[in-house]
């Protein structure tokens, strides 16, 4: 197949260039590098199926030749980012998404959108499953990120009603490994940045908000098996198991060898309290679940992360 991937120099989007190619598909890069770094696509500089396009997704956007998929993973992705580029954030949810889909319907291209657990928002039903609507503050100062992608899943819904695009829309949970930016503002990074440096490790609140963590590998596979094998419903793609903050703070302690302490700190403004993953849908329709445990996840983190770390 010949892919389209927005996104393609962020950290889930150049983990995906990489496993399309090893399938043996050819893919094509787009990135405007607002978040996105050139780093994480270098090595597939020259690679004889993979190009690169810098280019604005919220923009019009042309491709010569065949597709026969778009993946769009375009978006700043972490409250650091989103927050500061809060604008940018709503249009490429919007207008990326409404361009990313026209072209799949010009080109007859299947269309991946990646959205997120946080349109659960504050979620008042736990676990997650994909038939809960969420609890999200539009107007909050992370609502320009929920709500992007609520849009983005509405649009993309209606393309595949309206025109028939063929569709798929994955929920991500929280996802860590290489390839995260150190400053990108995620707890992971956060703690394993902190932790190797020598800093207090900073945790919002009291620390018993939960979260679940999923690795990039498991992600990534479970991406690909819903982008061959899925259908045009939501479907959660994260690891069932659920920690605190406070328990990965001591997780990343105990691996890093770290003597810093843990500091509390104000709990922003509609962060949720919890976070789980129901996969019985991704069980059952793609015979996929994470395999990497959260000690193993974090050990390679921080195997990667001393390495770009100073």
């Amino acid at each position: 197949m010949r892919i389209l991937i927005t996104g393609a120099a962020g950290f889930l989007g150049s983990h995906l260039c990489d496993r399309f190619l090893a399938e043996g598909h050819t893919v094509i890069g787009l990135d405007n590098f607002i978040t996105g770094n050139p780093d994480n696509i270098a090595h597939l500089t020259g690679h004889d199926r993979f190009s690169f396009v810098r280019h604005n997704i919220s923009n019009y956007t042309y491709v010569a030749g065949a597709l026969d998929g778009i993946l769009h993973f375009a978006s700043p992705a972490s409250p650091i980012d989103y927050l500061e580029h809060p604008i940018a954030t709503l249009k490429v949810g919007s207008l990326g998404t409404h361009n990313a889909l026209g072209l799949a319907k010009a080109k007859g291209a299947r269309f991946f959108l990646a959205s997120t657990s946080e349109v659960y928002g504050d979620p008042l039903v736990h676990p997650q499953t994909e038939s809960y609507w969420g609890n999200v503050n539009p107007i909050g100062p992370r609502g320009v990120y929920d709500e992007a992608k609520r849009f983005a899943e509405a649009m993309t819904m209606a393309y595949h009603r309206s025109h028939g695009v063929d569709t798929r829309i994955i929920r991500i949970f929280n996802t860590y490994g290489p390839r995260m930016r150190p400053n990108d503002g995620r707890v992971v990074s956060n703690f394993i940045v902190q932790a190797l440096k020598g800093e207090p490790l900073t945790m919002y609140g009291d620390g018993q908000q939960t979260r679940s963590f999923c690795f990039v590998e498991d992600e990534v596979d479970g991406i690909y098996r819903l982008f061959m094998h899925g259908d045009s419903q939501p479907t959660n793609i994260g690891n069932p198991n659920e920690f605190t903050v406070r328990q990965l703070a001591e997780i990343v302690l105990e691996i890093t060898g770290s003597k810093s302490q843990i500091v509390s700190r104000p709990l922003p403004e509609d962060d949720p309290k919890v976070r789980q993953p129901d996969i019985t849908r991704a069980r059952r329709m793609l015979g996929w679940e994470p395999r990497i445990d959260l000690r193993e996840g974090v050990r390679r983190t921080v195997e990667y992360f001393r390495g770009v770390v100073r």
